[in-house]
């Protein structure tokens, strides 16, 4: 396996913000979201190289969802006026899987169902709703504002601190309660721990952002779990 895939991989969260998926910009590492669904075209884009592969490669990174219709997903269609027939509606450009307008012995359908309806490379979920918090490390008082999908267990928000903070493993993570400091659930998300999002309220009384980050405090065990 390449290192390259096992970095992709690796990077695998159950729950994507969109600047998460914005990262994956490139033909040789691409992300797409399609009605909260997370695809990984890379594979798809290195095996169809071509004119094909072109409009997907200028949209990584992106939602797509207008591309298609949901329930199942489908690629949205039209009515051409000057043949009345029914066609694929694709204003960047024919991807691949979509069959040609023009009937053609070239076109084969071997490849089964189209990569839009293929769970294989489904690899999460677009976040409902993203929030941010602040995470103050007790023992140095670096503060770091993370997004984070409200769907995360706190496991998962940890995952996300590695990037700040490669011993975040060894912390203990607490959160303010009516004056006292008290260790987190990591299994639970923020909202199951108590920390609720406020964020709509404050926007709704044009509060800057900066004033309403929760904040996690975040205390050094020295465990030793860590080399």
């Amino acid at each position: 396996m390449a290192m390259a895939q096992k970095a992709r991989i690796a990077s695998r969260r159950r729950y994507y913000t969109p600047g998460d998926v914005a990262a994956h910009n490139s033909a040789t590492d691409c992300l797409v979201s399609i009605f909260h669904r997370v695809f990984d075209l890379t594979d798809l884009i290195r095996d169809n190289q071509g004119p094909l592969a072109q409009p997907l490669v200028e949209v990584a990174g992106q939602d797509i969802s207008h591309w298609f219709t949901n329930n199942p997903v489908q690629c949205k269609t039209y009515i051409d006026p000057d043949r009345g027939m029914t066609l694929p509606y694709t204003p960047h450009g024919r991807f691949i899987d979509v069959p040609p307008s023009e009937p053609t012995a070239s076109w084969s359908t071997s490849f089964g169902i189209p990569w839009w309806q293929n769970e294989d490379i489904i690899v999460g979920r677009l976040s409902e709703k993203t929030r941010k918090i602040m995470i103050v490390n007790v023992l140095t008082q670096q503060k770091d504002v993370l997004e984070v999908c409200s769907e995360e267990t706190m496991l998962e928000i940890r995952d996300r601190y590695m990037e700040y903070n490669k011993h975040a493993e060894s912390y203990t993570w607490k959160k303010l309660h009516e004056g006292k400091f008290v260790v987190m659930n990591m299994q639970k998300t923020l909202d199951e721990n108590g920390v609720i999002d406020e964020s709509d309220d404050f926007e709704e009384l044009e509060i800057d952002e900066d004033f309403y980050y929760p904040i996690i405090h975040v205390y050094f065990e020295d465990n030793l779990t860590i080399a």
